[in-house]
């Protein structure tokens, strides 16, 4: 079993005196009762992933904001600041067994913010990222099937709400599938697509559940 503590990096960014950009980055660091190293390991991943976020906010998101606030020399109108949320969700942590998902929002001027999401699924017995087919065998009559069930689910999704997937929404769900974006649920697949994929803004981004077979993992070596 895996206990998770959560770790921050924050700070406001000032122009000017003019606070112009801000960000806040939280990230998980775990313990466990499987391996050691495997916790190491993962936790090295989350460390470097959040500086290097933290990098790309002084470096290149920082420095765009301060273009955008210099053509307001006296702050007025003032400046709407610019900012970087990422925050991580754990959906399932049972036994050697860990999986989450990271959101991070971007707002950079315009009308709304963007949104990216990532996943990942350890297993902590051995250190791996677990990937689709570990858990549930991605054959290609599998891959099809599944294609599929998102299809019909959309369908039935847009019955109650018209205009919630772009109308060409069978191509773009399978141009658009990836393996990688995934997570688990107790006794679920959760599969979903980036914001824009496959549906508008106001879609978010659009989650897909399946039955997960109880110990279906397997750990490839």
């Amino acid at each position: 079993m895996q206990t998770i503590t959560e770790l921050t990096l924050n700070d406001s960014m000032f122009y000017r005196n003019i606070p112009v950009f801000t960000y806040h980055i939280t990230y998980p660091s775990f313990s466990t009762t499987c391996v050691l190293a495997a916790a190491q390991a993962a936790n090295t991943y989350y460390m470097q992933l959040a500086k290097t976020t933290e990098q790309y906010c002084r470096t290149v998101l920082y420095p765009q904001a301060v273009e955008s606030a210099r053509y307001i020399p006296a702050n007025y109108p003032p400046f709407n600041r610019y900012t970087l949320d990422m925050t991580y969700h754990i959906t399932y942590n049972s036994g050697c067994i860990t999986s989450l998902y990271m959101d991070t929002y971007t707002y950079m001027g315009g009308a709304h913010q963007e949104l990216k999401r990532t996943s990942d699924t350890w297993d902590f017995s051995s250190g791996r990222q677990l990937h689709l087919d570990d858990i549930s065998p991605l054959t290609p009559a599998a891959l099809t099937g599944l294609q599929t069930a998102i299809e019909q689910q959309i369908a039935e999704r847009l019955k109650e709400s018209p205009g919630a997937y772009f109308e060409d929404y069978p191509y773009l769900l399978r141009n658009y599938f990836n393996q990688s974006q995934f997570f688990l649920r107790p006794g679920q697949i959760v599969i979903y697509y980036q914001q824009y994929e496959i549906a508008p803004y106001a879609t978010g981004v659009p989650e897909f559940s399946f039955p997960r077979p109880y110990n279906q993992i397997t750990t490839r070596r």
